[in-house]
């Protein structure tokens, strides 16, 4: 199949602007991709260090004469790329039919009409961004995006409360194979215009929205006010972080398994004393200390967390430390606070306190998302030396407190290892292994040590 045809919009764009320019830059992580991607395809050249920038091929050039985007004139000062594209009126207009619609009781097609004005106004506002004539256009596709969100967001919650009902009256099933339900008119998941999993995410939303009225409103309100576009990852995360309060969830506490920590311990060696600046209540101090390690810890809230000789914890804001100038400097060995700050305490870790080596626990989705400075500077200008992907899911972390159900765990996760070179660099490559923390031989070095621990 002829490449070009595989190109997106957003790709051709970087590929007209190369060519026209005899060069492109962009420090957003969506445009790094696309430079590699058109890198991968030979259309660029990619610099050799700096990820954002590439320089036109011959083979570019003539691509991109083939699809139209001839260099312009010296009076042309609008890209040629102009192809027709939806206008705000028309998304409006289409937004106004599915509101309608909605109110009618026709939901299943409301959310299609909302679910296509959400990606063409994600699209036309990514491609207004690229160019200063239509970048006015930007804040307005963005409202459009927030929009059609919400709508999106009503329907589905809908859709999902009509699956609900189906189920309950006997005309959908439970679970396992459709023959549970007698007869044949049987009510689908596919009927209702979502997957199992968008049904799923929808209940939830449903729950935020009863426990906190137009909580969703409010979050797409505050992404646009902010300038920022207005996702479904970022709505998700929001209501996700909503419907447990701040003292439910507890600073964001949630212990880790013992099981977790003894991995890493077997698979990387640390400095004899470690530094745990988010100690928690002491579930990785009790194995490094186990371990044969003496521990430095500390976290924001007091949770009278001692070492095993005594030492209480420090109570401070791991980003408002600083080493000191002629003191020692130790490994960090952590769980981090997954909410907002998590970003933004590791991105000071590696800038501030420069550890010889660090691992943390974190959530597999971090080797994802492009939007936070903190994050693609810790995974991309300082990337971790080693990743540890845990094949099985660490046995649940409930948050600090909870008292429910324990549920199994549903979040993958991985160590990640920095390691400061000899050049002064954390380096810029990145080794994944694959790990199994059940595999008898961790087993086995937990046993050894917990039993030298239990013997001194």
């Amino acid at each position: 199949m002829d490449i070009l045809t595989l190109l997106s919009p957003e790709q051709k764009a970087v590929l007209q602007a190369v060519v026209v320019d005899g060069e492109f830059r962009t420090e957003n992580g969506g445009g790094k991709i696309r430079i590699k991607k058109l890198h991968e395809h030979g259309l660029v050249r990619r610099h050799e260090t700096d990820l954002g920038l590439c320089f036109p091929t011959d083979a570019g050039r003539a691509a991109a004469a083939a699809l139209g985007l001839a260099e312009p004139s010296a009076a042309t000062t609008v890209p040629v790329l102009q192809p027709a594209r939806a206008s705000v009126p028309e998304m409006v207009s289409m937004l106004q039919t599915a509101a309608r619609l909605f109110d009618e009781g026709d939901v299943a097609r409301a959310h299609v009409i909302a679910d296509g004005v959400y990606d063409l106004s994600q699209a036309e506002a990514r491609f207004a961004a690229k160019y200063a004539a239509s970048k006015m256009l930007v804040p307005k596709f963005r409202q459009l995006q927030g929009d059609a969100l919400l709508m999106e967001t009503r329907c589905k919650i809908e859709l999902a409360k009509a699956y609900d009902k189906a189920q309950e009256t006997g005309q959908a099933a439970k679970k396992g194979r459709p023959k549970n339900v007698p007869g044949e008119n049987i009510f689908t998941a596919a009927e209702a215009g979502l997957s199992r999993k968008e049904i799923h995410e929808a209940r939830k939303l449903a729950a935020a929205e009863e426990k906190t009225p137009g909580i969703a409103e409010r979050a797409i309100a505050a992404r646009v006010s902010a300038g920022l576009a207005p996702t479904r990852a970022n709505l998700k995360h929001a209501i996700g972080t909503k419907t447990a309060t701040k003292e439910d969830r507890g600073n964001n506490l949630y212990e880790t398994a013992p099981e977790g920590t003894w991995t890493i311990l077997a698979l990387e060696q640390f400095s004899q004393t470690v530094n745990e600046p988010f100690c928690g209540r002491g579930a990785i101090v009790r194995v490094l200390e186990a371990a044969g390690y003496d521990v430095v810890l500390s976290d924001l809230v007091d949770y009278e967390t001692t070492t095993k000789d005594g030492e209480c914890q420090a109570v401070i804001d791991f980003r408002e430390t600083r080493p000191e100038p002629d003191g020692p400097s130790f490994d960090i060995v952590s769980n981090p606070p997954y909410g907002d700050e998590m970003n933004s305490c590791i991105a000071h870790a590696l800038r501030v306190h420069r550890p010889r080596k660090m691992a943390l626990l974190l959530n597999l989705n971090v080797l994802a998302g492009f939007e936070d400075p903190d994050r693609n500077f810790y995974m991309e200008e300082c990337p971790p030396a080693r990743i540890y992907v845990m094949k099985h899911r660490l046995p649940m972390m409930h948050r600090d407190g909870w008292e429910g159900p324990k549920a199994s765990s549903q979040m993958n996760t991985m160590w990640c290892v920095w390691e400061l070179q000899e050049d002064g660099t954390y380096g810029s490559q990145t080794v994944i292994h694959r790990v199994d923390w059940e595999d008898d031989e961790f087993a086995r070095f937990r046993a050894a040590h917990e039993a030298e621990s239990e013997a001194a």
